[in-house]
């Protein structure tokens, strides 16, 4: 997480690591065996892109990125997770 700050914490839960800066901003979730989701905290944010928004976690997160790959890590996602990352602190 050296992209963003020194300030980001991985916190390692039961089923989901939580990304947090002063708040969580994004959670790192295995979602099935061929595919992870990132959950990021992005409240007021459209979908946009490969941004869905989240109907899964109950409101831990407002926004879901599916990823089935390695190749689906892109410049968008990283993009998205600075975003959250600057409005978590």
């Amino acid at each position: 997480m050296s992209l963003f700050g020194k300030d980001v914490e991985l916190i390692p839960k039961k089923a989901y690591i939580s990304v947090k800066r002063k708040k969580q901003f994004a959670m790192l979730i295995p979602a099935t065996k061929t595919r992870f989701d990132i959950g990021i905290n992005l409240k007021g944010q459209e979908a946009a892109g490969v941004l869905a928004l989240d109907t899964k976690t109950s409101g831990m997160v407002s926004h879901r990125i599916e990823l089935q790959s390695i190749e689906d890590l892109s410049s968008e996602v990283i993009d998205w997770l600075k975003k959250a990352y600057e409005s978590a602190g």
